[in-house]
């Protein structure tokens, strides 16, 4: 079928790379024309595994476009995924006016009937609004219906999350329409879920408040262990066992980031309130969120008294998950900002985010090319992300790197008996500290 898909930000250009790769005809819009020349040529603007070869094979194969032009895009389609922004408003709540505006622009541009596929994360009740506005500015006359179908999609194993995902979930009023996106997602072999608009809605809202009360459960829970003498692993694994509770994201750390977690749970808390809900839970889970993120700088300045003045502090890990150079509420913007205040010098260092970081965090920070870089003469490291490259560090040369070998690691990089076997201090989350007498402060 012919597709066109309205904004090419992380959602829009893996949605529309994938269906091209399932064969479709997919022409990608976005109001940005640098961005757009760079996207013909195969450049992906963001980093995302497997993407930019994705792009290249179905621009060769002539089954994936790019413009600027909405009339040009949107001529022919049988379908129209919005798949614009939705930014967080001061008070919490979506900012919408993207999603407006691209509805007025298909109903002013399409001449033909169309089914238009709302891909952004978006309020419950927003897909009757889209389709009033549509309905509102038509220039032509056609016959436009609105389908919510939410994406699923982890940053970092985007790919395989649509390829591989458990469920399709498809929210339309009109069976008809329903049938046609059912039918467009056909050759992913996923199973459909078929629902109504605001079900599906929620849907997706629902289902990422879900995991982010997870996350803070399972480190509220790592808290308690480190206070009692039990290890948050093993505490896992045997949760994770029970078929009712599923071994997923109960992984402690220094909470969660990203795009959807932290704006998603705070949309739907403004949701119920504006309905008059107390939403209790998820309210409470982003309060532990927040505090979650600070407790390595807690360790720190325990074990340095409170005195991190002149410290040389090596950041390892930016982005706020690892196989991305997503910056967007990252656990290192809090610490790094802490840090600076407290006099310590940083020195950071990502694989892949350090441009994006570089934006985003305090113009203090020094960063390094590589690992060992950010490692020369530290007084501690702090790991932030679980990057595969921070787990492979060779932990039997930091003695020799580091002016102390202290670690705190917010993501339970290493096993706690093969950390014994070095000649290092290190700290962890909801485990035993391990802690020898030879390391000088």
């Amino acid at each position: 079928m012919k597709i066109a898909v309205v904004g090419t930000g992380y959602v829009g250009l893996v949605t529309g790379v994938c269906l091209s790769e399932i064969g479709h005809e997919v022409t990608c819009i976005d109001i940005d024309s640098e961005k757009v020349e760079k996207m013909r040529t195969g450049f992906s603007p963001i980093y995302e595994p497997g993407l930019d070869k994705l792009m290249l094979k179905n621009i060769r194969e002539r089954r994936l476009f790019f413009t600027t032009d909405n009339n040009q895009g949107l001529q022919g389609v049988n379908a129209i995924y919005i798949a614009v922004g939705t930014p967080e408003r001061e008070d919490g709540s979506a900012n919408l006016s993207f999603v407006e505006q691209v509805a007025k622009e298909i109903a002013e541009n399409v001449t033909s009937d169309v089914i238009v596929v709302t891909k952004s994360t978006v309020p419950v009740g927003t897909n009757d609004k889209i389709n009033k506005i549509i309905q509102s500015h038509l220039v032509n006359k056609v016959k436009v219906f609105v389908v919510s179908n939410p994406e699923f999609l982890r940053e970092g194993s985007a790919i395989h999350d649509t390829f591989y995902g458990d469920r399709i979930v498809i929210g339309a009023d009109n069976d008809a329409a329903a049938d046609l996106i059912e039918e467009i997602n056909k050759p992913f072999g996923i199973p459909v879920f078929r629902t109504d608009l605001r079900s599906a809605e929620m849907i997706k809202y629902a289902s990422n408040a879900f995991l982010a009360t997870k996350i803070s459960f399972i480190n509220e829970v790592a808290n308690i262990c480190e206070r009692l003498g039990a290890n948050i692993e093993d505490v896992a694994v045997g949760m994770g066992q029970d078929s009712r509770i599923g071994n997923q994201f109960l992984n402690a750390g220094i909470g969660f980031g990203g795009s959807c977690f932290p704006k998603d749970t705070k949309a739907l808390v403004q949701s119920a309130d504006s309905v008059g809900y107390n939403l209790q839970i998820v309210k409470s889970a982003m309060r532990v969120n927040i505090e979650q993120q600070e407790v390595l700088l807690e360790k720190l300045n325990d074990r340095f008294d409170n005195n991190l003045e002149g410290k040389r502090i090596a950041i390892l890990g930016l982005a706020f998950k690892p196989n991305t150079d997503d910056m967007r509420e990252a656990p290192s913007i809090i610490i790094t900002n802490k840090l600076v205040e407290q006099g310590a010098e940083i020195i950071a260092y990502d694989p892949i985010a350090m441009d994006n970081a570089k934006k985003i965090l305090n113009e203090n920070i020094t960063y390094s090319e590589n690992l060992e870089g950010a490692l020369y003469k530290s007084d501690a490291a702090l790991i932030l992300t679980a990057w595969n490259e921070l787990k492979l560090i060779d932990l039997s040369n930091l003695d020799k790197l580091m002016s102390n070998p202290i670690i705190f690691d917010g993501r339970n990089s290493f096993n706690l008996d093969e950390v014994k076997k070095y000649n290092i201090e290190y700290y962890s989350i909801g485990r035993p500290e391990i802690v020898n007498s030879f390391v000088e402060s």
